[in-house]
């Protein structure tokens, strides 16, 4: 018994010291980071996190365009594979819309049409929206207005907003999820990620090559935010969330309660019916009821790829599958939604996990969903 309690006190001891140092060296967003995964029974993040964090609201408006139903609603079965993908990859929504009504619509247990998950890295493509809204509302000049104009810390890069959307800052941010120690973990748990992204550089020449880093759209949501004089979660309600008629009030992660500042590169909690509005007014080309919401050009400009050959374009992923011109916004845990405009088509899934292998820079399950979606129309 007394080695037990003396082991017992070594252990206290060093737990205690590493989280004194956690605080001394400022590492102790990792003990959120613990708290919020590990001790809530995850071992990584996950998309029903939203109650962990502070949170700002996304305002719907007084009245909701609620979207058609097919006249075969859910008459066609799944298929075999989907099934079985959505039962492997734990998927909790799955939409097919087909010219602008829900053709087939299912959800797992415990979820419905109304429920909130995270959006993850879709909402890149939403802050992305909101920047081509202030170039509208002239809050910002262009695609190409330097981000020193807004930020003295960046004086003498040459990175423009239009680079920090399409994923060419040349940032000396390390995309990792796997080290705990990474910055994209700090800018995910730190309570002052402003902070952390005004320390970031410019090192490589901006506007030449594809590099996917969060920390580009998260310096993009701050200059929205600064240009606009508005917060991100207020300017989104009233560009684009009222507007479209969205259902349900959303929430966008915030990285403390003082500093309130969104995080533009994750985390906006909303339901499949609301998060496929998006897929819908870029397909129609920015126009939503016959109100052009976004500007066509920007639309015609964000949903082709930037650099020959690049899956992206202007915060939006971009593939060729099948022979056709797709877009669409991605999350990490496999939240999509998938446009094919030939077709009057959009794919939305949502769910807990994605598959690990890699196909042409796209997960195998996203090009599981595209598949058997046209099985299940063509039925």
């Amino acid at each position: 018994m007394k080695i037990l309690k003396k082991l017992s006190k070594w252990l206290l001891g060093i737990i205690g010291a590493l989280v004194i140092a956690s605080y001394i060296f400022d590492y102790d967003y990792i003990l959120k980071g613990i708290r919020v995964v590990y001790f809530t029974g995850h071992a990584t993040a996950f998309i029903d996190d939203y109650p962990y964090f502070e949170n700002d609201t996304i305002k719907k408006g007084t009245t909701s365009d609620a979207w058609p139903l097919h006249k075969n609603y859910n008459l066609n079965t799944p298929t075999k594979t989907l099934t079985s993908t959505n039962n492997d990859l734990g998927t909790v929504a799955f939409l097919i819309i087909k010219n602008d009504s829900i053709f087939y619509e299912w959800y797992a247990e415990d979820y419905s049409k109304n429920s909130k998950t995270n959006s993850f890295s879709m909402a890149k493509s939403i802050t992305t929206s909101l920047l081509g809204k202030a170039i509208m509302d002239g809050y910002i000049k262009s695609l190409d207005q330097p981000i020193s104009d807004f930020y003295d810390e960046f004086e003498g890069a040459e990175t423009t907003v239009g680079d920090l959307s399409s994923m060419a800052s040349g940032l000396d941010w390390v995309e990792s999820y796997s080290s705990p120690f990474s910055i994209t973990a700090r800018a995910n748990y730190d309570d002052d990620l402003a902070k952390t992204i005004l320390n970031q550089n410019v090192i490589n020449t901006p506007g030449k090559e594809f590099e996917y880093l969060s920390g580009s759209t998260q310096l993009l949501g701050m200059i929205i935010q600064k240009a606009s004089d508005i917060p991100l979660a207020e300017y989104l309600s009233k560009s684009f969330w009222q507007p479209l008629g969205a259902s349900g009030d959303a929430l966008w992660q915030l990285d403390d309660s003082d500093n309130r500042l969104a995080k533009a590169f994750c985390c906006i909690s909303s339901n499949a019916r609301d998060f496929s509005r998006f897929g819908k007014l870029y397909k129609d080309h920015g126009r939503w009821n016959g109100k052009q919401i976004l500007d066509s050009t920007f639309v015609a400009t964000a949903t082709k790829s930037r650099f020959k050959g690049e899956p992206y374009g202007y915060g939006l992923w971009i593939s060729d599958y099948q022979g056709k011109d797709i877009f669409l916004m991605r999350g990490i845990l496999g939240q999509y939604v998938i446009c094919i405009p030939e077709d009057n088509l959009i794919i939305t899934r949502l769910g807990h996990h994605r598959s690990e292998t890699l196909v042409d820079d796209f997960p195998t399950d996203f090009y599981i969903y595209i598949d058997e979606a046209y099985k299940i129309l063509e039925q």
